[in-house]
Formats: C-alpha cells, sequence, structure tokens
C-alpha cells in the first residue's frame, strides 16, 4: 500500500475509529510523508514532532499566513478571530497575549480550584446515579464529560453559572475551526458563535469593569495596558473557554473509555487510588484529544531527507508521535503504571497547551470520584466518536451502573 493510501485511510470512519494501525505503518514507511495532493508534510515520529514543536524556524498558520493562503478566509469573522488569537499568533504578539493569560494560570489558581472540581464532580455524579439508576443507560459526555470542564472554565473565567450551560453548542460550533477542511455550513456554524461568544465576553468585561471579582476576566482587564483594546480581551476570554473545554470534555471522555476497555487497569487503579495520576497520563499518550496540530516553515529546510520548502505546510501527527516505538515500550498497550512518559499531547515549545494543568486536575479528580463511586461502572453500547479529523473526542458515551458503592 502507498503512503498516501496509508494517510488518507485515517480519514475514512474506520480510520477515524483506530488511526493507530495506519498511523504505525506510514511511520515505517514514511516518517516524513510530503503529500502532493494535499502540498503538506505530515511527521509521525517522537523526534520529529517534538523538534518541529519546539524549533523558532516552524511558526503556527496565523493572520498573516491566513490572508497570504485563504484571503477569502478574512471575510468570516470566525477566521479572523481564530488566525488572530493566542493559540496561533507568533513572536511578539504571541508573547504579550501568553503574558496576559497566564495570570490565570497561576499554581496558585488553579490549586484554589480544587474544591470547586470536587464540588461539580460530585453534583454531576449524583445526576448520573439518577440517570443510571435500575439499570438504565446513561450519557456519560451529556451528563459529566461535557458540564464539568464548561463549569470549570465558566467559574475560572467568571461566567455566572446561570450562562454557563448554553455556551456548550456555541462552543462546540467555533471548534469546527480547528478543521482543516470547512464546508459552508461549518462557516456559518463558526460565525455566528464566534459572533455570540464575542458579544457575550465584551459584555462580561464591562461588568467586571464596575465589579471586579477573583476571575480570570478581572485579571486580564487589571493586567491590560494601552496596547491592549477590550475586543482583544474578548477574544482571549472567548479562546480560553472554547479551548478550555473542548479538549477537557474530550480528555474525559477518552480516559473512562480507555478504563473501561481495560478491566484489568482499572483493576490495578481501583486497588491503588495512587495510580490515577498516571491513568490520566496514560490515556493523554494512549488515545489524545488532539489528534495533529499544523506548523509552517520559516525557512527551506530538510526533515528525513524530504525537502521542506519556505512556507510549507508541516503537520505533527501527535497520536502517532505519542505511540512511536523509539520513545515508548510497547507503545499500544494501555498501562496506567506506566512512567518516565515525555508525553506531546499539550504539544511542546512556545505554544505548550497554558490550560495542561487545569485539564489534568479536572481529570484525576474524575476519575479518582466517578470510580470510587461506580466501581462497577461498564459500557451500555458503543461510544459515537465526534466526525473530526484534528480532535480525538466522544459525542456520546454509553454506560451502565452496577454494584453502587456507598457515597
Amino acid at each position: 500500500m502507498k503512503a498516501q493510501d496509508v494517510l488518507f485511510s485515517i480519514f475514512t470512519p474506520e480510520g477515524r475509529e483506530n488511526p493507530f494501525p495506519a498511523l504505525a505503518r506510514l511511520r515505517e514507511i514514511a516518517p516524513a510523508y510530503y503529500d502532493g495532493d494535499l502540498d503538506m508534510v505530515f511527521l509521525t515520529s517522537y523526534a520529529d514532532c517534538q523538534s518541529v514543536l519546539s524549533d523558532p524556524s516552524f511558526a503556527t498558520p496565523d493572520a498573516q499566513w491566513c490572508q497570504d493562503r485563504h484571503p477569502e478566509w478574512r471575510e468570516h469573522p470566525s477566521a479572523e478571530f481564530f488566525y488572530s488569537s493566542l493559540l496561533l499568533a507568533n513572536d511578539a504578539d504571541h508573547s504579550r497575549l501568553r503574558r496576559l493569560v497566564g495570570r490565570g494560570f497561576t499554581p496558585r489558581r488553579v490549586a484554589a480550584l480544587e474544591p470547586a472540581v470536587l464540588a461539580t464532580t460530585d453534583r454531576l455524579l449524583d445526576g448520573l446515579a439518577d440517570a443510571a439508576s435500575h439499570g438504565s443507560a446513561a450519557d456519560f459526555q451529556e451528563l459529566v464529560g461535557l458540564p464539568l470542564p464548561v463549569s470549570v472554565v465558566g467559574d475560572l473565567i467568571g461566567v455566572p453559572a446561570a450562562d454557563q450551560p448554553g455556551f456548550s453548542q456555541l462552543g462546540q460550533d467555533a471548534t469546527r475551526l480547528l478543521e482543516p477542511v470547512r464546508s459552508p455550513e461549518d462557516w456559518v456554524r463558526t460565525d455566528r458563535a464566534v459572533g455570540e461568544l464575542r458579544s457575550y465576553f465584551l459584555e462580561l468585561l464591562a461588568h467586571r469593569e464596575r465589579r471586579p471579582a477573583d476571575d480570570l476576566t478581572s485579571a486580564l482587564l487589571e493586567a491590560g495596558d494601552e496596547d491592549t483594546s477590550r475586543a482583544e480581551l474578548a477574544d482571549l476570554l472567548l479562546l480560553v473557554f472554547v479551548a478550555g473545554f473542548e479538549t477537557t470534555t474530550s480528555l474525559l471522555g477518552l480516559t473512562v473509555h480507555a478504563l473501561l476497555r481495560h478491566p484489568d487497569q482499572l483493576g490495578l487503579l481501583l486497588a491503588d487510588p495512587g495510580a490515577v495520576p498516571g491513568s490520566v497520563e496514560e490515556s493523554l499518550r494512549w488515545d489524545g484529544p488532539v489528534h495533529m496540530t499544523e506548523r509552517v516553515a520559516r525557512r527551506a529546510t530538510r526533515i528525513r531527507g524530504v525537502e521542506v520548502p519556505r512556507g510549507a505546510s508541516v503537520t505533527t501527527v501527535l497520536s502517532a508521535a505519542n505511540r512511536d516505538p523509539q520513545e515508548f515500550a510497547d507503545p499500544d498497550r494501555f498501562d496506567v503504571r506506566r512512567t518516565g512518559t515525555r508525553l506531546l499531547s499539550f504539544a511542546a515549545g512556545p505554544h505548550f497547551c497554558m490550560g495542561a494543568a487545569l485539564a489534568r486536575l479536572e481529570a484525576s479528580v474524575l476519575v479518582r470520584r466517578l470510580f470510587e463511586r461506580f466501581p462497577g461502572l461498564s459500557p451500555a453500547g458503543p461510544p459515537v466518536r465526534r466526525d473530526s479529523v484534528t480532535l480525538r473526542s466522544f459525542d456520546r458515551l454509553p454506560v451502565t451502573v452496577r454494584a453502587v458503592a456507598a457515597a
């Protein structure tokens, strides 16, 4: 099978469900593969992905890239937001925006969120218990996996609890921007979502100017200067909100699914709660939320003999890198006691995910409380994966509760 056939197989429904055999094959035959139809280099080895993500000679596809490559996209408010955002900014713009948002992700602020994470988790697990009573199937994603991160990031930002539920669909619509190919319907959804969220966060900033609080919105107002507009602060809040719940929702569902698929590993965790953080790390490695991410070459170079011209797009396939046998022994085995892993699930280099510590906190609290309370949690049918090239996530994860332990 040719390299292109192997690559394209991961975009089929079967490939989205289990891309790992195809990615392993691609890494064997062409670890740095240039596809002429897509005009993109795909990297599948850990070393190459880590190098590109950390190398300043590779940039993110920012507003200038968008203007040069796809000027028609700038007509969309969602594209104008996305390609100018912290997620894709470079150099001085990136450093300035990251310093601003960094005030919301200090170790002190993240640690201070733990009691709220615990309380919200327990409340949502009450709802799961009610929905799964009498042996009924319940959707973990709907009842826990989605509302937990929405609540946590909403509290971090300062979004009132009453407003948070309505944001879920808007956030999911906005993340269609992450897809490399967008349909006309995607553009309609993302433009509408970004417009509504921008308006909301501008109003929240105005409210916090009058009534400051201990939240990220107030911290941004305090940290901003004459070079920072209210629109820019609103876009920072929008990005933190969408990125803060979408990938964490994915992480929660993927972690629970991985543990349920591996009852022997779940048994180890039940016997030793100290294995919970390791189970989260292993889930991030084994099937992480972000499938792949793109960089742009700032100068001509070569990767494993493959010519990479200046301006070329390079996709680091994180799912493949995290299962590279050169970096991880027996990489296809899910092992909650694996140690010494250096994950690329949160990227690397200047764009390493600022919310990594918070995502790990949420996942660890959830896994510990979920299986303490429901050690008999079981699948209740096949999960439904999201139709996405970039994100690994479940839209639905049906479960049942057996032998519920006392809370």
